[in-house]
């Protein structure tokens, strides 16, 4: 497993948000306690990706172009599109609810996590029990 990390929207957003948030420390904890995700080689027409921060720095800036200047955008690829189906396949089988059609863009989410081998940081429970996704949640069980 990578220290890289694939963050969901909602928790980016409370990121990014400079407003008190409880739960905003909290992932900026989990994400932090990962330590510097790695740069992604690039093979068989995949976007490197990493997060960069200045050393010592944090996720968060302080205002929203430097933090988004922080984060990668990863494009999909055909790697991303089969890791995506297969998910589905094996949620719809399984009963867990990324197999359903109103997940679809979770499903992108965890797709993205498992095919960089990286853990998905989020605060959703769909993504609970997804087969072989490494979740961070501060979700209480």
């Amino acid at each position: 497993m990578s220290d890289a990390v694939v963050v969901d929207t909602n928790v980016l957003s409370w990121l990014l948000d400079q407003r008190t948030n409880p739960l905003r420390d909290r992932y900026r904890s989990l994400i932090d306690d990962r330590g510097r995700p790695r740069r992604f080689p690039e093979r068989d027409g995949a976007v490197a990706t990493e997060r960069r921060t200045p050393a010592g720095g944090s996720c968060v800036g302080g205002g929203w172009s430097e933090a988004l200047g922080e984060l990668t955008v990863i494009q999909p690829d055909d790697a991303l599109v089969s890791v995506c189906a297969e998910l589905r396949h094996v949620c719809e089988q399984a009963g867990q609810g990324l197999g359903a059609k109103a997940h679809d863009g979770d499903r992108w989410v965890a797709a993205t996590a498992l095919r960089r081998q990286a853990a998905l940081v989020a605060h959703d429970r769909i993504f609970v029990g997804a087969p072989g996704l490494q979740l961070l949640t501060a979700l209480d069980p």
